[in-house]
């Protein structure tokens, strides 16, 4: 079992969230995914490690139809008072999802495999219960944000204590190694400090930069290919039949 939210983690998170830089970061973050994700109204969604439901509440409001899936109940509890029956909630695992394979068409994780016991298990379960596309929210671990984060928890408490940091090429590796070759698709956000101003906006959402390996938050999306197993048959006739007809 990886590390589970307790309620002194659910209330910090609280107080976090409600201060509108943090806001307009996980704002930041979620338009990344979406694009990448292009969902289409009244596709299905399952939101891995849903936490209270921040990005469940804004995949619904894309019409989208969303379940979210949090080992924590402290989290899951501020999910409920947030989303209301906007959103199916269950309490479960990463590496062990209570889902049917190709359940949905989408399934993401958004910084999700830091925390988790084994985050290839929990990839590959993400592959499992998802038909169309995954995608994965991380903290970069090339990023000059999650250098600060890594240095500052050698000599504070703080969550990313627990953490464990990915760059784009190791998710990329890692799907490989489950899928194959699929296609993947990735980009990264908050180069810079997060700014209520129009031009660090148009910064922050520029294609170009984006592109960068830097950014603090990145999003890796992959595309699901049907995989098919062949097997041979034996292929039956009557060998008395066909020696007499030869004959005739």
């Amino acid at each position: 079992m990886g590390y589970v939210f307790d309620f002194n983690d659910a209330r910090a998170y609280e107080i976090w969230l409600a201060d509108p830089k943090n806001q307009s970061t996980l704002r930041l973050q979620t338009q990344l995914v979406l694009d990448l994700l292009q969902p289409s109204p009244g596709e299905t969604l399952l939101d891995i490690g849903c936490g209270v439901g921040f990005h469940l509440s804004v995949f619904a409001s894309r019409k989208l139809q969303v379940t979210g899936v949090d080992p924590s109940p402290y989290m899951l509890d501020n999910a409920h008072k947030t989303l209301g029956n906007r959103a199916d909630l269950h309490r479960g695992f990463a590496e062990d999802l209570p889902f049917d394979d190709n359940e949905f068409n989408y399934a993401c994780l958004i910084t999700v495999l830091e925390f988790a016991e084994s985050p290839q298990k929990a990839l590959q379960e993400a592959f499992r219960v998802a038909k169309d596309r995954v995608i994965l929210g991380i903290l970069n671990r090339y990023a000059l944000k999650g250098l600060e984060r890594r240095i500052k928890g050698i000599f504070t408490h703080t969550i990313y204590n627990r953490a464990r940091f990915f760059s784009v090429w190791e998710i990329k590796r890692m799907a490989f190694s489950l899928l194959g070759e699929v296609p993947i698709a990735w980009g990264t956000v908050c180069h810079l400090p997060i700014s209520t101003s129009r031009m660090a906006r148009r910064i922050q959402v520029s294609p170009m930069i984006q592109r960068w390996p830097f950014g603090a938050f990145a999003a890796v999306s992959v595309t699901l290919t049907p995989h098919f197993r062949t097997w041979s048959l034996p292929l039956e006739f009557g060998a008395k039949n066909t020696i007499s007809s030869l004959a005739g």
